[in-house]
């Protein structure tokens, strides 16, 4: 029987569902090692049939998060609940969870069907079982003709895809997969299967692409949870602007406050935040950032519509990336981007280096950043 098939991303949001139970919590948890802190007093809710990213640095606490998750490490303080039940002292092999390494960690010495098959053989399922499930496994990945191959007779993603077949044949509640998605197929992951994902990744666009919510973390600690929209679109902090995509920030000075108008004074000249998300007061030192996908660029001689911000500057670069093309524009002393969609067909670009250019950005792209 073909697995259930997931809701569309958009209309899948039981986070945002008040009487929603998450099924897997994790609840002012704090891993150290020795006298280092890897994960700090961290609380995080992911509700079944999510994909969820974690995302960030090398070093941030997302992997030591997932294995307190998998029971490869027992937090220092805190508790890790699964379906309401703590998980505290659940050996591994005992906890309805299973983990992907990036490594895949098959046996070399055994066929594509026994890999799959060896949890299973372990647990001591009858024959009958563990033939049937590894058939539906391997059929689900896309393998069931390679069964008799061993691992060296594989490419690089049909190993990968052995990996998962061995993790999805267990029927975990939750799969946890640590950064190991390159050669997956992403809508058997995402539509098909209809399983609880949390990814380890510090891939940007791998967590964009994939993921239902994104936690991006710092320093051991969660610096913000959101749909890759709202991570992109309205970052909580200079930290996640900076992480997620390119941007422009500028630092400045609160100098007027009208309702959730906000102007701020920069070294470019004032900019107008005409949806600010917290509330500044005249005086406050805060930063104001905007993609460069919103920005016009035109020359300096050129007319802009009012209402926008409008920087004077000159182009130091072009970077050509076949649909886009993205200016780095010297202006007051900073380096900024406007990025510009390739549109109509051409092989000569309109600005070079050395042009004197303005750039605009209406009042409800740029983001007020207080952290």
């Amino acid at each position: 029987m073909e697995p259930p098939e997931r809701p569309a991303r958009g209309a899948f949001a039981p986070w945002d569902d008040p009487a929603a139970t998450p099924l897997v919590v994790f609840d002012g948890v704090t891993k150290r090692f020795g006298a280092e802190t890897a994960v700090a007093e961290l609380s995080l809710a992911v509700h079944a049939r999510e994909f969820f990213a974690l995302l960030g640095p090398s070093g941030c606490g997302k992997s030591t998060l997932m294995r307190m998750l998998a029971g490869f490490e027992t937090p220092s303080e805190g508790r890790v609940l699964l379906a309401g039940q703590d998980l505290a002292g659940v050996p591994p092999h005992l906890r309805p969870v299973n983990m992907m390494f990036q490594s895949y960690a098959l046996f070399p010495h055994m066929s594509v069907e026994k890999n799959v098959a060896f949890g299973l053989a372990m647990e001591g399922r009858p024959r009958d079982e563990i033939g049937a499930r590894v058939g539906e496994a391997l059929r689900m990945v896309k393998l069931d003709g390679l069964a008799g191959r061993k691992p060296h007779q594989l490419s690089g993603g049909q190993r990968q895809r052995v990996a998962l077949a061995r993790a999805l044949v267990k029927q975990p509640k939750v799969l946890l997969l640590d950064e190991p998605l390159g050669a997956l197929d992403r809508k058997l992951l995402q539509e098909r299967l209809g399983l609880t994902f949390i990814i380890v990744t510090h891939d940007q666009d791998e967590a964009m692409t994939m993921a239902t919510r994104i936690a991006v973390m710092d320093k051991g600690r969660i610096a913000q949870v959101g749909t890759p929209p709202v991570i992109y679109e309205a970052p909580a902090s200079r930290y996640v602007a900076g992480f997620i995509g390119e941007i422009n920030l500028v630092e400045g000075m609160v100098s007027a406050v009208e309702g959730r108008r906000v102007t701020v004074a920069t070294a470019v000249g004032d900019l107008a935040v005409s949806e600010a998300a917290e509330t500044v007061a005249v005086g406050q030192a805060v930063a104001v950032a905007w993609r460069p996908e919103k920005t016009r660029i035109v020359r300096a001689g050129e007319a802009i519509s009012n209402g926008r911000a409008v920087i004077s500057g000159t182009v130091h670069d072009v970077g050509y990336l076949g649909g886009r093309t993205t200016y780095h524009v010297d202006a007051s002393g900073l380096r900024l981007k406007a990025a510009v969609a390739n549109a109509a067909r051409s092989v000569e670009r309109p600005l070079g280096a050395g042009d004197k250019v303005k750039l605009a950005v209406t009042p409800d792209a740029l983001i007020l950043l207080v952290r």
